[in-house]
C-alpha cells in the first residue's frame, strides 16, 4: 500500500512539475514569436509611423549642444527613483537594456516618446519590439512628466559622455 502511495505521488509530482514548465516555455515562446510578425509588418501597416520618431507627442527636439548640468542632475534624481532598478548605465541588461550609448542608438524624439508612451511604442516599432523579445520584460508605464522625461533625456545624454 506504501508503494502505491508514493507511486502516486511521484506521479502526480512529475506531472505536475512537467505541466508547469511546458506551459511556461510555451507562452515564452509564443510571446517572443508574437512580437516578430507585428515588427515586420508596423511599418506597412501604419505607413504614418515614423520609426525615427516613434509614437507620441514628441517631434523634432532641438537639443544643445553643450549639457545642461542642472537638468542632468535632475534626471539623474529621476532615475534613481524610478528607472535604476530595470537599467545600469553600463551596456549591461539588468532587467531592462543598458543605457550606455542610448543616445547614439536611437533620436531625442524616439527616446521622449518611449519613455511618456511606453505602451503605444511597445505596440507599434520594431526597435522597441526587438528590446521586448530580449528582456522579456515589458517596460511599465512609469507616468513621467515632459520635464522628468526630458530631464532623464539630458541624464542620458551626460552618461554618454556629452559635455
Amino acid at each position: 500500500m506504501k508503494k502505491l502511495i508514493a507511486l502516486c505521488l511521484f506521479v502526480a509530482f512529475l506531472s505536475g512539475c512537467g505541466g508547469g514548465s511546458n506551459e511556461t516555455s510555451t507562452n515564452e515562446t509564443t510571446s517572443a514569436a508574437g512580437t516578430g510578425p507585428a515588427q515586420e509588418n508596423t511599418a506597412a501597416a501604419n505607413p504614418t509611423y515614423d520609426p525615427k520618431r516613434g509614437e507620441g507627442k514628441f517631434r523634432d527636439v532641438k537639443l544643445e549642444a553643450k549639457l545642461d548640468p542642472a537638468m542632468a542632475d535632475k534626471g539623474e534624481k529621476v532615475s534613481d527613483l524610478k528607472c535604476a532598478s530595470c537599467h545600469k548605465m553600463t551596456d549591461e541588461k539588468l532587467v531592462g537594456p543598458g543605457w550606455q550609448g542610448v543616445t547614439s542608438r536611437h533620436a531625442p524624439e524616439w527616446i521622449l516618446n518611449f519613455m511618456t508612451n511606453t505602451d503605444a511604442m511597445i505596440d507599434k516599432d520594431p526597435k522597441a519590439q526587438a528590446m521586448l523579445e530580449i528582456c522579456m520584460v515589458r517596460m511599465p508605464n512609469q507616468n513621467l512628466s515632459d520635464e522628468d522625461a526630458r530631464s532623464l533625456l539630458e541624464f542620458m545624454r551626460k552618461n554618454d559622455g556629452v559635455k
